[in-house]
């Protein structure tokens, strides 16, 4: 069974950076999407980033030109970079995965495979 796990989360100061990576395990899969999402208590998980099989990415318009998504095929790992930190940015992120060959989406109930969660918090 494929499993997901993040790492990397914290606290960090507006205007700093940080990295998440997403261990992926069993996961047999030549056509996938693998997304970040996050979601504040109380609001909607949203869609962050996405990165595909090919290695196309796409972006929310939230965090275009401050975030770069990566998948490491050799290493089995989902990167998040993270650039110029906004307190709104604060949230828990999570990796997930959708296999087959649709194009990737923002939609959470689109994606079978989740990670646990990781908290990023980041002060004004």
């Amino acid at each position: 069974r494929a499993q997901l796990e993040e790492s990397g989360g914290g606290s960090v100061q507006a205007g700093g950076s940080a990295r998440l990576s997403c261990a992926v395990s069993e996961f047999p899969y030549n056509y996938f999407c693998m997304n970040w999402f996050r979601q504040v208590a109380g609001k909607e998980r949203e869609g962050v980033a996405a990165v595909d099989d090919t290695g196309s990415t796409s972006y929310a318009a939230s965090v275009k030109g401050r975030f770069t998504i990566s998948y490491d095929n050799a290493k089995s790992t989902l990167y998040l970079e993270m650039n110029s930190l906004q307190p709104e940015d604060t949230a828990t992120y999570y990796c997930a995965a959708a296999v087959g060959g649709a194009p990737c989406s923002f939609v959470p109930w689109e994606f079978g495979i989740w990670g646990q969660g990781t908290q990023v918090t980041v002060s004004s």
